[in-house]
């Protein structure tokens, strides 16, 4: 189940990062709301997940689920510039959060 809370914590992660994009430095109420809401949901899920896995590891893969999530948002979303070299280093860090998870700890 740990594993679980990782992810959605990773989600939530993605979550209050878009939120604080639409919040227009906290000028929106609600989108400000929204991410209060997503990083609060998110620290907790992290520190369910941080029960029974590494910190290390735990940090490492809810920090690449936002960072390629939030990349990929921004890409599809935002307008945020798409080449080779950002999709490739996309592909780098989802190799590291795989290789994280099926690495014994």
């Amino acid at each position: 189940m740990s594993w679980v809370y990782l992810f959605l914590a990773g989600l939530f992660e993605i979550g209050w990062a878009i939120g604080l994009k639409l919040s227009d430095g906290f000028t929106r109420p609600w989108a400000t709301a929204f991410t209060v809401a997503s990083l609060v949901t998110s620290m907790g899920l992290l520190g369910l997940a941080l029960r029974a896995l590494p910190l290390g590891t735990a940090y490492a893969i809810w920090t690449g689920i936002g960072a390629v999530g939030i990349a990929i948002v921004g890409m599809i979303w935002f307008g945020d510039g798409v080449s080779l070299a950002r999709i490739v280093c996309i592909g780098l860090i989802v190799t590291g959060i795989v290789g994280l998870k099926l690495a014994p700890a």
